[in-house]
């Protein structure tokens, strides 16, 4: 899955500096595991990262990634849950960074649009029951996160690229390169061809 989400990367879309994260729970083997994740004020994905508790290390950890994907577009308003290791990490991440200007909120309805988007995948996962082991959760959840961007239209491949309209199997397909570009390209408008009896009536003048 990190050699799927390195490809998509390239026609991935800018998101909003306005961020929300929280984290949901995830049973794996039995026991709950965390699934840090943040959208943006639009709802559009910034990042995921499956932990295996709501430590501050792990915070730092998910921090770490998202700031790396969207670098150097660091977010400017950040809102958390009350979870207090989420706002250690951040602090620490902050002094780590003193040019990083970023405006911490903790204000519950502005987490309303996260939790909603918890839903989706929840939804996929539940006919899972319990995924096996951590790794292979990890790994799944990363697929089903980059099947849930890709729907909520957040890469874009340009004016020779599937149109809005394509399926999800078309726009993987393409997206991992797997479709030649030249028949997935836009169609042109072209010159009328003269017909026979026009070209004739030209040789005759």
């Amino acid at each position: 899955m990190p050699e799927f989400e390195k490809r998509w990367a390239r026609y991935a879309r800018p998101v909003h500096s306005s961020w929300r994260m929280d984290e949901t729970s995830v049973s794996v083997r039995g026991g709950a595991r965390y699934l840090y994740r943040a959208v943006d004020k639009y709802g559009k994905t910034v990042d995921s990262l499956l932990c295996a508790d709501r430590s501050e290390s792990s915070a730092r950890a998910f921090f770490a990634k998202a700031l790396e994907t969207h670098n150097p577009r660091w977010p400017r308003k950040l809102n958390l849950d009350g979870n207090t290791a989420s706002h250690r990490a951040l602090r620490l991440l902050r002094q780590e960074n003193p040019g990083w200007a970023v405006v911490v909120r903790s204000r519950r309805y502005l987490n309303n649009i996260v939790e909603q988007d918890h839903r989706a995948i929840k939804r996929r996962c539940a006919p899972m029951l319990a995924l096996k082991s951590f790794r292979t959760a990890a790994v799944t959840l990363a697929g089903v996160e980059l099947a849930h961007r890709i729907r909520k239209r957040q890469f874009s491949f340009g004016l020779r690229g599937p149109r809005r309209f394509s399926s999800l199997k078309h726009l993987w397909a393409y997206g991992l390169g797997l479709l030649p570009r030249s028949i997935d390209a836009r169609p042109r408008w072209r010159r009328p061809t003269a017909t026979a009896p026009e070209l004739t009536g030209l040789v005759a003048c």
